[in-house]
């Protein structure tokens, strides 16, 4: 091309936001005819900021021009000559979410100080949510995945927040598998505890549960042992406490945006499926799997109805509900509270704690702290305008921002 640079042209246009800033530049590039390598552009409240990488011209013209368009809008220029493309990411690249309620900025600063440390770059920053918690995603380059999720557990603790390392590319893109504990999880309560203090014994029972949970007793023992507590009870009292169910903040949104992308949702239960089966029936969640108690003449027996749904049973789901949808262990999520959910933690794509037990945060691939469980979306790379644009292509009222206090985790 007659008249062409070797040299490229970085433009930066600064300003704030209106209709039509990309094209005044592009179309006064244009009269050069340059060559668009690399183009960006970021808001934060009204302020614009656009950089395009442009080449395949006179570099004086160019400068020229992008001078002239950001005059005329009002806009701060900067031009910078320099030789060749945008530099080519590095392996190693990674996703870090961090969210909080809130994110605060010392809490930003330690995670980008470690991913430096670490050696690795960062190329892009977006927020993904606003509400109901602030979510920033971080694209990194030049990471070593694994070693770069201890690091930044450890920077979470610190900080308290929340956050998540997952590897970058296809692994993220297509339909998931999203498996999912029951009891303190999807539900707010422990259903055991609710149908026990029908026959007085909550305290005995949330005594053992808690034990088991922790990782210090045996699921199975500890079940038959609490089960054992019930009997005698009439079976009606399961219609009493389904009643008394109540879903964990988000959970209906999380299901809702899930399965309107195309994915799978399955409920694994150390609970019972008399009562969790309904719940899921209701939410048109694909997969159930949980224990049955067992009844005899309209009573509970104090026995389960065949074999135990355990720590082991709970990972055997997941891979079998991801055989049934085809779809390979890279493309599942678990997300559980207790030590029962290990096994399904650690073998899924990605293993979530959710307001989970100190050995489960541990163990877990990434932790979420706050009381709504729509926030695993925003650890998949789901955004709030995903979410919302979810439920207006399905005619669905998006609730309303939430008033955020500790008090009130009110969104379902």
């Amino acid at each position: 091309m007659t008249g062409a640079s070797p040299h490229t042209l970085r433009v930066t246009l600064s300003g704030d936001d209106r209709p039509g800033v990309t094209f005044a530049l592009l179309a006064a590039v244009a009269e050069a005819q340059a060559e668009v390598l690399d183009l960006e552009q970021m808001v934060v409240r009204d302020h614009l900021t656009l950089s395009v990488l442009l080449g395949g011209a006179d570099t004086d013209r160019l400068t020229s021009l992008a001078h002239s368009v950001g005059h005329r809008l009002g806009m701060r220029t900067r031009t910078r000559v320099g030789q060749g493309d945008s530099n080519t990411r590095r392996d190693g690249r990674a996703h870090v979410v961090a969210l909080g309620q809130p994110l605060t900025a010392g809490g930003l600063a330690a995670v980008t100080a470690r991913i430096a440390a670490h050696g690795a770059n960062i190329d892009r920053i977006r927020r993904l949510s606003r509400y109901p918690v602030t979510t920033i995603e971080l694209d990194v380059s030049g990471a070593d995945v694994p070693r770069l999720r201890v690091e930044l557990a450890t920077v979470a603790a610190a900080e308290r927040i929340d956050i998540a390392v997952a590897p970058a590319g296809l692994a993220r893109i297509g339909s998931r598998l999203v498996v999912m504990d029951v009891d303190s999880t999807f539900i707010q309560q422990e259903v055991i505890e609710l149908i026990a203090a029908h026959a007085g014994c909550e305290e005995q029972v949330a005594a053992v549960t808690e034990r088991a949970m922790r990782g210090e007793l045996d699921f199975a023992e500890s079940l038959r042992a609490r089960v054992a507590l019930l009997a005698g009870l009439p079976a009606t009292v399961l219609d009493e406490v389904r009643d008394e169910i109540v879903l964990t903040p988000g959970a209906r949104t999380l299901v809702r945006t899930l399965k309107r992308l195309g994915d799978t949702v399955a409920l694994v239960s150390g609970g019972f499926l008399e009562i969790v089966g309904p719940v899921a029936a209701d939410l048109g969640i694909d997969h159930v799997l949980a224990n049955r108690l067992e009844v005899a003449d309209g009573r509970l027996t104090g026995r389960v109805d065949g074999e135990i749904v355990d720590r082991p049973g709970k990972a055997a789901a997941l891979r079998r509900f991801a055989a049934e949808a085809g779809l390979p262990l890279s493309r599942t999520v678990a997300v559980g509270d207790g030590a029962n959910d290990l096994d399904m933690l650690a073998a899924a794509g990605l293993g979530i704690a959710f307001n989970a037990k100190p050995l489960v945060r541990e163990q877990a691939d990434a932790s979420v702290n706050v009381p709504y469980l729509d926030a695993v979306l925003f650890l998949l790379g789901i955004t709030r305008e995903d979410v919302e644009d979810a439920d207006a292509d399905a005619g669905t009222p998006t609730p309303a921002p939430p008033v955020i206090s500790p008090g009130n985790p009110t969104r379902v």
